[in-house]
């Protein structure tokens, strides 16, 4: 199949992937290029979890103050050089990671970041709506497990909807920019304050 330059061009503008990958993408995915943003994706995604273990002891730590000076945030955001830490583009998600906080309130980064206590708690809840709701037995396991994964979805900032984009998570974000910058990033610690709380 004949891709077209003009196809290559506009795929290019959208992914930031290089000319031959995005004719490569677009080949795989027979010239639609919806399917060839997500092959790009998941080779970005790929290439970003080979770089996971890394260590990250550079980075920022980036503030956010809400338009009226009600809410703040604090954030630090990881990666492997000072270099990298000093590019717009690692500024740019600092900050976008920085409104994602003051927008959805998370708990946690992740779900290692949820006391265990809490989420005992949530389980034990699930549990006796689901009994209340008369489901059977055997299936209140599976329930349970699926109000648990959304709990953990609306409480982990790394598993919530990204607010800029709710096609993806913060997790594919980051993922999306490791695969870009070749380095590994890491959120490792926020705080939220509210005028008053």
């Amino acid at each position: 199949m004949e891709i077209s330059a003009q196809k290559v061009k506009e795929l290019r503008e959208k992914t930031g992937a290089g000319m031959m990958d995005c004719k490569k993408a677009l080949s795989e995915a027979g010239g639609d290029s919806e399917k060839a943003i997500n092959y790009l994706r998941e080779k970005g995604i790929a290439k970003a979890t080979s770089k996971a273990g890394r260590s990250t002891k550079e980075g920022l730590i980036v503030s956010y103050i809400h338009p009226g000076d009600k809410l703040g945030v604090i954030v630090e955001i990881n990666c492997e050089t000072d270099f990298v830490a000093r590019t717009d583009e690692f500024r740019q998600l600092a900050k976008d990671i920085a409104m994602q906080i003051a927008a959805t309130n998370p708990m946690a980064v992740s779900r290692d970041g949820i006391d265990a206590k809490t989420l005992e708690q949530e389980r034990t809840i699930y549990l006796q709506q689901a009994r209340n709701e008369g489901k059977p037995e055997k299936i209140l396991d599976k329930i349970v497990s699926g109000k648990t994964d959304k709990f953990y979805a609306e409480t982990c900032l790394m598993e919530q909807p990204f607010v800029k984009d709710n096609e993806k998570t913060v997790t594919d974000l980051l993922k999306e920019m490791i695969a870009k910058i070749g380095e590994n990033i890491t959120i490792k610690r926020f705080a939220r304050f509210r005028l008053g709380e």
